[in-house]
């Protein structure tokens, strides 16, 4: 009884959000009998209404590193605050040597990023948006930049309870 209740939670969070595969390495790990070879796959899973994560896995075969990775970004899941199909404000998010500088945009512009930055940006909901990259075009590196940029979005109600005012003095 246990097990078929595991399993059909399993499926219920499953269809709650979307996974897309951003990228998959061969490493290899060199040892005295010869060479290790492993697959490790990144993957950035969202619900497409503000909340997002990404995950790494490693594996020797790659279905199974793309399930750990799915596992470890559900595990890693961000909120943010969306303001309509944007983000309320410009912000920058660096890693490493990855800078992604992530702009609000008018209704209608689509999504403007390359693509580890447009794999998150699109799982987390955001319909309109502009994104430069710069430093490094390391898929890993960019998610992550991008993921911390997005940490530091706040909303405008945010920003005025922080501060002690209300939305309007806040907006101008």
């Amino acid at each position: 009884m246990q097990r078929r209740d595991r399993d059909r939670r399993d499926r219920e969070e499953q269809s709650e959000f979307q996974e897309r595969l951003v990228n998959i390495n061969r490493v290899v790990k060199v040892v005295k009998g010869g060479r290790n070879f492993r697959f490790a796959a990144l993957v950035v899973v969202g619900d497409m209404a503000g909340r997002v994560g990404a995950g790494m896995g490693k594996a020797a075969e790659i279905p199974e590193a793309i399930r750990k990775a799915v596992e470890d970004a559900k595990k890693n899941l961000i909120t943010i605050p969306l303001s309509g199909t944007t983000v309320p404000h410009e912000i920058t998010g660096y890693f490493g040597t990855g800078k992604v500088v992530i702009l609000p945009a008018p209704e209608g512009t689509g999504v403007i990023a390359g693509g580890a930055a447009r794999a998150v940006l699109e799982l987390a909901g955001v319909k309109d948006i502009r994104t430069k990259s710069y430093g490094t075009s390391n898929p890993i590196n960019t998610v992550k930049a991008t993921i911390e940029g997005l940490k530091l979005l706040r909303s405008p109600e945010q920003v005025a309870k922080l501060r002690g005012k209300t939305v309007e003095e806040i907006l101008g």
